[in-house]
Protein backbone atom coordinates (compact mmCIF):
# COMPACT_ATOMS: atom_id res chain seq x y z
CA UNK A 1 0.00 0.00 0.00
CA UNK A 2 3.03 2.31 0.02
CA UNK A 3 2.19 3.40 -3.51
CA UNK A 4 -0.95 5.02 -2.08
CA UNK A 5 0.92 7.20 0.39
CA UNK A 6 -0.04 10.79 -0.30
CA UNK A 7 -2.85 9.74 -2.65
CA UNK A 8 -5.62 12.23 -1.80
CA UNK A 9 -8.25 10.27 -3.69
CA UNK A 10 -7.54 7.23 -1.55
CA UNK A 11 -6.94 8.97 1.76
CA UNK A 12 -9.22 11.95 1.24
CA UNK A 13 -8.42 15.62 0.76
CA UNK A 14 -6.88 16.81 4.03
CA UNK A 15 -7.38 13.29 5.37
CA UNK A 16 -11.16 13.74 5.22
CA UNK A 17 -13.59 11.39 3.53
CA UNK A 18 -15.97 13.07 1.11
CA UNK A 19 -18.94 13.45 3.46
CA UNK A 20 -16.68 14.90 6.14
CA UNK A 21 -15.80 17.70 3.72
CA UNK A 22 -19.48 18.73 3.70
CA UNK A 23 -19.51 19.33 7.46
CA UNK A 24 -19.83 22.93 8.65
CA UNK A 25 -18.61 22.45 12.19
CA UNK A 26 -17.06 25.61 13.68
CA UNK A 27 -18.56 27.71 10.88
CA UNK A 28 -20.87 30.67 11.41
CA UNK A 29 -23.54 31.48 8.82
CA UNK A 30 -26.12 34.18 8.34
CA UNK A 31 -29.23 33.79 6.21
CA UNK A 32 -31.38 36.76 5.25
CA UNK A 33 -35.09 36.31 4.63
CA UNK A 34 -34.83 33.26 6.86
CA UNK A 35 -38.13 33.66 8.68
CA UNK A 36 -40.03 31.53 6.21
CA UNK A 37 -39.95 29.60 2.95
CA UNK A 38 -36.64 29.07 1.19
CA UNK A 39 -34.64 31.04 3.76
CA UNK A 40 -35.97 28.93 6.61
CA UNK A 41 -35.03 25.76 4.69
CA UNK A 42 -31.52 27.14 4.12
CA UNK A 43 -31.12 27.96 7.81
CA UNK A 44 -32.16 24.45 8.84
CA UNK A 45 -29.85 22.83 6.29
CA UNK A 46 -26.81 24.82 7.42
CA UNK A 47 -27.57 24.12 11.07
CA UNK A 48 -27.97 20.39 10.41
CA UNK A 49 -24.57 20.43 8.69
CA UNK A 50 -23.03 21.84 11.88
CA UNK A 51 -22.99 25.61 11.43
CA UNK A 52 -24.08 28.19 13.96
CA UNK A 53 -26.76 30.22 12.18
CA UNK A 54 -27.94 33.80 12.44
CA UNK A 55 -31.56 33.85 11.32
CA UNK A 56 -32.15 37.27 9.77
CA UNK A 57 -35.57 38.59 8.82
CA UNK A 58 -37.36 41.92 8.73
CA UNK A 59 -40.02 40.27 10.93
CA UNK A 60 -38.51 39.78 14.40
CA UNK A 61 -41.11 37.23 15.48
CA UNK A 62 -40.51 35.02 12.44
CA UNK A 63 -36.75 35.20 12.93
CA UNK A 64 -37.09 34.16 16.57
CA UNK A 65 -39.40 31.27 15.72
CA UNK A 66 -36.89 29.80 13.26
CA UNK A 67 -33.93 30.42 15.56
CA UNK A 68 -35.79 28.61 18.34
CA UNK A 69 -36.38 25.68 15.97
CA UNK A 70 -32.66 25.43 15.33
CA UNK A 71 -31.82 25.57 19.03
CA UNK A 72 -34.33 22.79 19.65
CA UNK A 73 -32.35 20.72 17.12
CA UNK A 74 -29.18 21.33 19.12
CA UNK A 75 -27.67 24.08 16.97
CA UNK A 76 -26.36 27.45 18.06
CA UNK A 77 -28.55 30.17 16.61
CA UNK A 78 -29.40 33.84 16.96
CA UNK A 79 -32.38 35.81 15.67
CA UNK A 80 -31.82 39.25 14.15
CA UNK A 81 -34.49 41.68 12.97
CA UNK A 82 -32.94 43.53 10.03
CA UNK A 83 -34.24 45.56 7.10
CA UNK A 84 -31.56 44.69 4.54
CA UNK A 85 -32.53 47.64 2.34
CA UNK A 86 -30.94 49.88 5.00
CA UNK A 87 -27.12 49.78 4.61
CA UNK A 88 -26.61 50.90 8.21
CA UNK A 89 -28.65 47.95 9.47
CA UNK A 90 -26.72 45.60 7.17
CA UNK A 91 -23.40 46.76 8.57
CA UNK A 92 -24.73 46.40 12.10
CA UNK A 93 -26.07 42.92 11.21
CA UNK A 94 -22.58 41.67 10.38
CA UNK A 95 -21.24 43.07 13.66
CA UNK A 96 -24.09 41.46 15.61
CA UNK A 97 -23.51 38.06 14.02
CA UNK A 98 -19.84 38.12 14.97
CA UNK A 99 -20.63 39.20 18.52
CA UNK A 100 -23.42 36.68 19.03
CA UNK A 101 -21.90 33.64 17.31
CA UNK A 102 -18.16 34.32 17.22
CA UNK A 103 -17.40 34.94 13.56
CA UNK A 104 -18.75 34.94 10.04
CA UNK A 105 -17.80 32.39 7.38
CA UNK A 106 -20.98 31.94 5.31
CA UNK A 107 -23.41 34.63 4.12
CA UNK A 108 -26.60 33.59 2.36
CA UNK A 109 -28.31 36.61 0.83
CA UNK A 110 -31.79 35.29 0.28
CA UNK A 111 -34.26 38.09 1.10
CA UNK A 112 -36.27 39.13 -1.94
CA UNK A 113 -39.62 40.25 -3.29
CA UNK A 114 -41.70 39.78 -6.42
CA UNK A 115 -44.38 42.00 -7.92
CA UNK A 116 -46.45 41.01 -10.95
CA UNK A 117 -47.48 43.65 -13.46
CA UNK A 118 -47.40 44.08 -17.21
CA UNK A 119 -44.26 45.95 -18.26
CA UNK A 120 -46.20 48.78 -19.87
CA UNK A 121 -48.08 49.31 -16.62
CA UNK A 122 -45.31 48.80 -14.06
CA UNK A 123 -45.03 51.94 -11.93
CA UNK A 124 -41.50 53.11 -11.22
CA UNK A 125 -41.97 52.89 -7.42
CA UNK A 126 -42.73 49.17 -7.87
CA UNK A 127 -39.65 48.74 -10.09
CA UNK A 128 -37.52 50.56 -7.51
CA UNK A 129 -38.92 48.46 -4.64
CA UNK A 130 -38.01 45.21 -6.40
CA UNK A 131 -34.51 46.33 -7.33
CA UNK A 132 -33.87 47.83 -3.90
CA UNK A 133 -34.39 44.50 -2.15
CA UNK A 134 -33.47 41.98 -4.84
CA UNK A 135 -30.33 43.65 -6.18
CA UNK A 136 -29.12 46.67 -4.21
CA UNK A 137 -29.57 44.96 -0.84
CA UNK A 138 -27.82 41.83 -2.11
CA UNK A 139 -24.85 44.00 -3.06
CA UNK A 140 -24.70 45.77 0.32
CA UNK A 141 -24.98 42.42 2.11
CA UNK A 142 -22.17 40.96 -0.04
CA UNK A 143 -20.05 44.04 0.58
CA UNK A 144 -20.55 43.98 4.36
CA UNK A 145 -19.84 40.25 4.64
CA UNK A 146 -16.81 40.49 2.37
CA UNK A 147 -15.13 43.05 4.61
CA UNK A 148 -14.94 40.34 7.26
CA UNK A 149 -14.18 37.47 4.90
CA UNK A 150 -11.46 39.24 2.92
CA UNK A 151 -9.72 40.21 6.16
CA UNK A 152 -9.67 36.58 7.33
CA UNK A 153 -8.83 35.20 3.89
CA UNK A 154 -11.82 32.87 3.64
CA UNK A 155 -15.56 33.00 3.18
CA UNK A 156 -18.54 31.70 1.23
CA UNK A 157 -21.19 34.05 -0.13
CA UNK A 158 -24.33 32.50 -1.62
CA UNK A 159 -26.94 34.68 -3.30
CA UNK A 160 -30.47 33.62 -4.15
CA UNK A 161 -31.12 34.44 -7.80
CA UNK A 162 -33.90 32.76 -9.79
CA UNK A 163 -34.70 30.67 -12.82
CA UNK A 164 -36.06 34.01 -14.07
CA UNK A 165 -32.44 35.09 -14.56
CA UNK A 166 -32.18 32.50 -17.35
CA UNK A 167 -35.60 32.34 -19.01
CA UNK A 168 -38.76 34.44 -18.97
CA UNK A 169 -41.24 32.49 -16.82
CA UNK A 170 -44.82 32.68 -18.03
CA UNK A 171 -47.69 33.42 -18.09
CA UNK A 172 -47.08 35.80 -15.16
CA UNK A 173 -45.68 39.21 -16.07
CA UNK A 174 -42.76 40.29 -13.87
CA UNK A 175 -40.22 42.35 -15.81
CA UNK A 176 -38.76 44.00 -12.70
CA UNK A 177 -38.27 40.67 -10.92
CA UNK A 178 -36.69 38.98 -13.95
CA UNK A 179 -34.29 41.86 -14.53
CA UNK A 180 -33.38 42.16 -10.84
CA UNK A 181 -32.51 38.48 -10.59
CA UNK A 182 -30.47 38.56 -13.80
CA UNK A 183 -28.54 41.40 -12.18
CA UNK A 184 -27.89 39.21 -9.13
CA UNK A 185 -26.27 36.57 -11.35
CA UNK A 186 -23.93 39.06 -13.02
CA UNK A 187 -23.18 40.68 -9.66
CA UNK A 188 -22.29 37.23 -8.31
CA UNK A 189 -19.95 36.57 -11.23
CA UNK A 190 -18.30 39.97 -10.88
CA UNK A 191 -17.67 39.67 -7.15
CA UNK A 192 -16.45 36.11 -7.62
CA UNK A 193 -13.84 37.33 -10.09
CA UNK A 194 -12.74 40.22 -7.88
CA UNK A 195 -12.39 38.16 -4.70
CA UNK A 196 -11.27 34.75 -6.01
CA UNK A 197 -7.59 35.28 -5.25
CA UNK A 198 -8.37 36.36 -1.68
CA UNK A 199 -10.19 33.26 -0.52
CA UNK A 200 -13.80 34.41 -0.88
CA UNK A 201 -16.10 32.31 -3.06
CA UNK A 202 -19.30 33.84 -4.44
CA UNK A 203 -21.98 31.68 -6.06
CA UNK A 204 -25.72 31.82 -6.48
CA UNK A 205 -28.66 29.44 -6.53
CA UNK A 206 -31.47 29.89 -9.05
CA UNK A 207 -34.59 28.11 -7.83
CA UNK A 208 -37.41 27.32 -10.20
CA UNK A 209 -41.01 27.65 -9.09
CA UNK A 210 -41.02 26.46 -5.50
CA UNK A 211 -44.16 25.42 -3.68
CA UNK A 212 -44.41 27.79 -0.74
CA UNK A 213 -47.17 29.17 1.45
CA UNK A 214 -47.41 32.14 -0.93
CA UNK A 215 -48.52 29.88 -3.77
CA UNK A 216 -50.72 27.69 -1.62
CA UNK A 217 -52.60 30.56 0.04
CA UNK A 218 -52.95 32.94 -2.91
CA UNK A 219 -56.13 32.19 -4.91
CA UNK A 220 -54.86 34.30 -7.81
CA UNK A 221 -51.91 31.95 -8.28
CA UNK A 222 -53.80 28.68 -8.11
CA UNK A 223 -54.95 28.78 -11.78
CA UNK A 224 -51.31 29.18 -12.83
CA UNK A 225 -50.01 26.09 -11.04
CA UNK A 226 -51.25 23.65 -13.69
CA UNK A 227 -49.62 25.74 -16.42
CA UNK A 228 -46.33 25.91 -14.50
CA UNK A 229 -46.26 22.15 -13.91
CA UNK A 230 -46.86 21.55 -17.61
CA UNK A 231 -43.70 23.57 -18.33
CA UNK A 232 -41.52 21.51 -15.96
CA UNK A 233 -40.02 18.29 -17.39
CA UNK A 234 -40.11 16.65 -13.95
CA UNK A 235 -43.84 17.34 -13.75
CA UNK A 236 -44.00 19.00 -10.35
CA UNK A 237 -43.22 22.21 -8.53
CA UNK A 238 -40.04 22.32 -6.50
CA UNK A 239 -40.00 21.95 -2.73
CA UNK A 240 -37.85 24.03 -0.40
CA UNK A 241 -36.13 20.79 0.60
CA UNK A 242 -34.96 20.37 -3.02
CA UNK A 243 -32.69 23.39 -2.43
CA UNK A 244 -31.12 22.43 0.89
CA UNK A 245 -28.25 20.24 -0.30
CA UNK A 246 -27.15 22.96 -2.72
CA UNK A 247 -26.71 25.59 -0.04
CA UNK A 248 -24.69 23.17 2.11
CA UNK A 249 -22.47 22.26 -0.85
CA UNK A 250 -21.78 25.88 -1.73
CA UNK A 251 -21.11 26.69 1.94
CA UNK A 252 -18.69 23.84 2.63
CA UNK A 253 -15.05 23.18 1.75
CA UNK A 254 -16.01 20.60 -0.88
CA UNK A 255 -16.90 23.50 -3.19
CA UNK A 256 -13.76 25.56 -2.55
CA UNK A 257 -12.76 25.45 -6.24
CA UNK A 258 -16.17 26.66 -7.42
CA UNK A 259 -16.93 30.36 -7.77
CA UNK A 260 -19.05 32.61 -9.96
CA UNK A 261 -21.50 29.80 -10.69
CA UNK A 262 -25.29 30.04 -11.03
CA UNK A 263 -26.70 26.71 -9.84
CA UNK A 264 -30.16 26.20 -11.32
CA UNK A 265 -32.51 23.89 -9.44
CA UNK A 266 -35.71 23.98 -11.45
CA UNK A 267 -36.80 20.49 -12.41
CA UNK A 268 -35.42 21.00 -15.92
CA UNK A 269 -37.65 23.95 -16.79
CA UNK A 270 -34.82 25.96 -18.36
CA UNK A 271 -34.15 23.10 -20.79
CA UNK A 272 -37.04 23.96 -23.04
Amino acid sequence: MNELAGDVVYHGQGGKKILERFALDRRVALVTGAGQGIGRAFAHALAEAGAAVAVVDVDAAKAKTVADELVTKGARAAALAVDVTDPAQVSDMVDQVQTALGGLHIAVNNAGVNRNSAAEETPLPEWDEVFELNTRAVFTCCQAAAKVMLAQGYGKIINTASMASMIVPHPQKQAAYNASKAAVVQLTRTLAAEWADRGVRVNCISPGIIRTALIETNPALQPLVERWVADIPMGRLGEVTDLQAAVVYLACEASDYMTGHNLAIEGGQTLW
